[in-house]
């Protein structure tokens, strides 16, 4: 089924879903919560999908990394970024955001770009990125629905978790993030989080 493919894209159906996200409200929201944070030099790109954001965030500076569940999300984030690739400027690897396979400390900024819907459990997911974030590192969750209102259709069929801000928000506290800042532009919520030392 097509719409499976946003969980966990396989085969043809899987990459045309990928094409699809690196445009349209995809495309909007990364847009809009890129200009809410000051990009480090190492960022993580959670659940990166297609790579339209990897290659976002390339164009700002920096060394970029992605991961993903998926291998075809893999395959087709490393095409999409293959001259960053090949440059030694990005690396996209496939793992699972419960047990990432980097060091502590690694990065200077992580992000999540409408992926929190599918980690499962959650809490140990954002207690791995905060292990990977050095200290004054972000974490930003960005979304496309706020969580108010009754779930889409497609969210049912995916059994998906729809978190308010305020629910994200806890969730990085619950790991150990201060000074949690939350925007919003209409149904868009960004909800960004630092890590501060002990």
């Amino acid at each position: 089924m097509y719409i499976d493919n946003a969980r966990l894209p396989k085969g043809i159906l899987g990459r045309i879903m990928l094409t699809r996200m690196n445009r349209g409200t995809h495309a909007r929201l990364a847009e809009w919560a890129l200009g809410l944070f000051d990009q480090g030099e190492r960022t993580l790109d959670v659940g990166c999908g297609g790579g339209a954001n990897i290659a976002r965030m390339l164009a700002r500076g920096g060394k970029v990394y992605g991961l993903d569940y998926s291998p075809v999300s893999v395959s087709k984030s490393a095409r999409h970024n293959r001259k960053a690739v090949k440059a030694g400027r990005c690396e996209i690897v496939r793992g699972d955001v419960t047990a990432m396979p980097f060091d502590d400390c690694a990065f200077d900024m992580v992000t999540a770009f409408e992926t929190v819907y599918f980690w499962q459990p959650i809490e140990v997911a954002f207690a791995e990125v905060f292990r990977v974030l050095e200290e004054g590192g972000r974490f930003g969750v960005f979304n496309d629905a706020d969580g108010s209102g009754e779930p889409s259709e497609n969210a049912k069929k995916l059994n998906l978790r729809i978190y308010t801000p305020e629910e994200l928000t806890e969730l990085m506290k619950c790991a150990g993030f201060d000074g949690v800042e939350t925007y919003r532009r209409g149904k868009f919520i960004a909800v960004i989080g630092k890590k501060c030392g002990k």
